[in-house]
C-alpha cells in the first residue's frame, strides 16, 4: 500500500503513483499554473485561494445511493483522486496520467481448493505482522477480523496480540459482544469501547473535519473510537477490509447471483439457491435486489430517490442523468463481473474511511485480505466457491474450519462496525440538534432536500414506525459538511 510522488531536481519533473486499490489516498488540484497534491483534501484547501466549490454531482450518489469516491472525483469542485492502479508524471508543466495496474489484466488461475487459500492467507496476515512497532487487530467478532485473529493465534502463535473492539449494551443493534466473548480466554490483551449518542455528539465536530467530506452512515464512528481507542497501545493494526468485495459478503450480493442464474437460463440452480436463501436467511431482500438489478439502469435510479422522496426535484432532475451507480455496480451480469466492479468502483470509499479514521490518531490499518496475489486468485473462482447454498464468503469459511469457532465461521449476519444510529436519534438531545438542522435556513436554501418532508421523515423515526437513522445522518453530515467547507 503507498502513495508518493518523487521530484527529479535535475529533469524538473514529478512522478507520482498509488497503490493497486487505493489504500493509501492521493488527491491533486491542478490549473494552468500549479499543482498541488497532498494525502488529504484540507491541505489542498489550506493553500487554495479561491473559495471551494461543492461537486453537486458527489452529493447526488450520496444521498441517493449511499456511494462516494466511484471516479476520481470529490465532494469537491476541482480536486480529484489519483485513482487507484495510477500514475502521475509533470514534465515540462504537462500533467499525463496512466494505468499502471489493470486488476482485470492481472487476474490469475483461481485456487483450487481451501487449502490454497488458507496458505496464501497465512502468508498474507504474516507480511502484515512484520513491524518494529506493537501491532494489534481491530476486531468485531464477524468473519473477517476473527479469520485475522484466528490465524495469528493458532498459526503464528501470538498469544500476546492486541485486539481493539467496539461494543454496546446486550440486545443493541451493532453488538457483536457474544462472538468477540468467544476468544476472552485466548487473547490476553482485549480492549473494548463504547460509542453512544453523547459521545457521538461531542465528537461530531472533530468526526466530520477529521474525513473533510460527507459519509453515508454512522459505522465510520465506531471504527474512528476504536482507533482512539488503540491510539495508547500500538502503532499498526490489521483489518478485514476488502474481504466483502472479493468474497460476495454483501447480502445484495445475493441478488447479483440470482440475475446471474436468471439470465444464463440456470434455472435449476437459481431455484436451489432460493431455496437455500429463503431457508437460512429467513428474509426475502435477496429476492428484492434481485428485482431491483434486473430493472434498467434509469428506473433503478428514480426508485433509491424515491424510496424516501425527500430529494428536491430541481435537484434530482439536474443530477440524476449523472450518476454513474446506477451503469456500473449495480449493472453487472455476472457475480464475478460484480465483484470486479466492486473493486473498481466501491471499495474504495471504505478504504478512506478506515486511512481517515486510523491516520487522525497516528496509527498505520494494514489489510490482510487486499493482498493482491490474495485478490487476483480470488476473483477468478467459480461462483460455488463465493455463494454457496445460501451461504457467502464460502471458500473463506471452508478455509477456516478448525481454526474459528463455528459460532463464527458459520455466522450469517452481517454487521461489522454497526452502531445502535436508530436509538442514538431518538435521544432528547439529538431529536432538538436533527429538527434545529432541518428548520435552518441554510438546510432549505441549498435545494436539495426537503425539509418538510425531511422533518415528516424524522418524526415517523421518533415514534418508531419507521427506521431512517441513514438518511438522518446522511442530512446531518451532509449539513455541517457544508458549513465547515463550504459556507466559509
Amino acid at each position: 500500500m503507498w502513495a508518493f510522488a518523487i521530484y527529479d531536481k535535475i529533469e524538473k519533473t514529478i512522478f507520482a503513483a498509488r497503490d493497486r486499490f487505493g489504500i493509501k489516498p492521493f488527491y491533486f488540484y491542478r490549473d494552468n499554473k500549479q499543482l498541488v497534491f497532498c494525502s488529504e483534501i484540507p491541505g489542498i484547501l489550506s493553500v487554495l485561494k479561491d473559495k471551494p466549490k461543492a461537486n453537486f454531482n458527489a452529493v447526488f450518489d450520496y444521498l441517493v445511493f449511499n456511494r462516494t469516491d466511484q471516479d476520481e472525483t470529490t465532494f469537491f469542485e476541482q480536486i480529484y483522486k489519483l485513482k487507484h492502479g495510477q500514475c502521475l508524471s509533470l514534465d515540462n508543466g504537462k500533467i499525463s496520467i496512466k494505468e499502471w495496474y489493470n486488476l482485470k489484466q492481472n487476474l490469475k488461475k483461481p485456487f483450487d481448493s481451501p487449502d490454497a487459500y488458507k496458505k496464501l492467507f497465512f502468508d498474507s496476515v504474516g507480511l502484515r505482522l512484520r513491524s518494529d512497532v506493537p501491532v494489534g487487530i481491530c476486531f468485531s467478532g464477524g468473519l473477517d477480523s476473527s479469520s485475522i485473529l484466528a490465524t495469528i493465534l493458532e498459526h503464528f502463535h501470538m498469544e500476546d496480540i492486541k485486539t481493539f473492539s467496539a461494543v454496546y449494551k446486550k440486545g443493541e443493534t451493532g453488538d457483536e459482544s457474544a462472538f468477540i466473548d468467544l476468544y476472552r480466554e485466548k487473547v490476553k490483551n482485549m480492549h473494548f469501547i463504547s460509542p453512544s449518542a453523547e459521545s457521538l455528539f461531542s465528537d461530531m465536530g472533530e468526526f466530520i473535519k477529521a474525513h473533510a467530506e460527507p459519509i453515508p452512515s454512522t459505522s465510520p464512528y465506531a471504527q474512528f473510537k476504536t482507533m482512539e481507542l488503540a491510539k495508547n497501545a500500538v502503532t499498526v493494526t490489521l483489518d478485514g477490509q476488502g474481504a466483502d468485495e472479493q468474497l460476495g459478503g454483501y447480502h445484495y450480493f445475493f441478488g447479483l447471483y440470482f440475475k446471474e442464474l436468471f439470465k444464463s437460463l440456470k434455472w435449476k440452480t437459481l431455484a436451489s439457491e432460493f431455496w437455500w436463501y429463503k431457508k437460512i436467511h429467513q428474509s426475502n431482500y435477496g429476492f428484492k435486489t434481485f428485482i431491483f438489478f434486473m430493472l434498467p439502469a434509469f428506473l433503478r435510479t428514480k426508485l433509491r430517490a424515491k424510496q424516501h422522496g425527500y430529494v428536491q426535484k430541481v435537484f434530482y432532475d439536474a443530477h440524476s442523468g449523472k450518476s454513474k451507480t446506477s451503469s456500473t455496480i449495480y449493472s453487472s451480469n455476472s457475480l464475478h463481473q460484480s465483484l470486479v466492479d466492486h473493486f473498481e468502483y466501491k471499495l474504495e470509499h471504505l478504504l478512506k474511511w478506515e486511512d481517515r479514521n486510523s491516520m487522525h490518531f497516528s496509527i498505520e490499518a494494514r489489510v490482510p485480505f487486499l493482498d493482491h496475489r490474495l485478490v487476483e486468485q480470488t476473483l477468478l473462482l467459480p461462483p460455488k466457491s463465493i455463494i454457496n447454498k445460501g451461504t457467502t464468503k464460502f471458500i473463506l469459511r471452508e478455509a477456516m474450519t478448525g481454526l474459528l469457532p463455528d459460532r463464527i465461521r458459520l455466522r450469517q449476519d452481517k454487521v461489522g462496525f454497526g452502531t445502535p444510529e436508530a436509538e442514538w436519534f431518538r435521544t432528547d438531545f439529538f431529536r432538538d440538534y436533527v429538527i434545529t438542522i432541518i428548520k435552518s435556513d441554510s438546510f432549505a436554501a441549498r435545494g436539495i432536500i426537503n425539509p418538510e418532508k425531511a422533518l415528516q421523515l424524522y418524526s415517523k423515526h421518533l415514534s418508531q414506525e419507521i427506521n431512517v437513522s441513514q438518511e438522518i445522518w446522511k442530512w446531518i453530515n451532509l449539513e455541517l459538511w457544508f458549513r465547515d467547507f463550504i459556507d466559509l
